[in-house]
This record gives structure tokens, sequence and C-alpha cells, in this order.
């Protein structure tokens, strides 16, 4: 883990119970290990954020680039909404779980 450094946090009282309740349940063996699964959790959540955001910027400055370079499609509504319901569409019947086939 490498060097360890203490420091003094202040939560709400519902949050501090949170954490106390994960200790006295035997979750976790103290109130650090709590604090210190969260903030790796935190860790993750924010790269994945970092992540995305830098997608979204490469996919702007590649349409930009597009816009840029003539490539351009006149607007069309209803085939937009069109394939976003089916993108939607998809990824509902995706979601659903899988029923066993019957014999």
């Amino acid at each position: 883990m490498g060097a360890i450094e203490r420091l003094t946090i202040t939560l709400p009282a519902d949050m501090a119970g949170l954490v106390k309740g994960a200790v006295d349940d035997g979750d976790y063996a103290s109130t650090s290990e709590v604090i210190r699964e969260a903030l790796r959790d935190w860790k993750l959540k924010r790269e994945l954020r970092l992540s995305q955001l830098s997608e979204l910027k490469a996919d702007i400055a590649r349409g930009l680039a597009d816009v840029a370079d003539g490539h351009l499609d006149n607007f069309d509504a209803e085939r937009i909404i069109a394939r976003g319901r089916k993108l939607l569409a998809d990824r509902s019947i995706s979601a659903l779980p899988k029923r066993p086939k019957r014999t």
C-alpha cells in the first residue's frame, strides 16, 4: 500500500452511521477500510468519466473537422428520430434477461 498518511474527515451523521454500520455488521474490519474502498470506487468512476469526456471531445473534433471539410448531410429530423427510436428499442431488447428454451 505504500506510505500511510492519517487524515481526519467530517461526515454527515447518516454517512457516518453507514460507515460504522458496515464495520459493526462485520463487512469491514475498520472505518478506514470502508473509506479506502469508497475512495477506490470514486477513483474508478472519476477515471471512467474523464475517459468518456475525452472520447466525447474527440467525437466533437471529428465532427467539426467534417464540417470544415464540407462533409455535411441535410438535416432530417424524422430520420434522426427514427434512428434514435431504433437504438433505444435495440438497447431495451438487449437489456431483457435471456429466457431458457422450452423443450
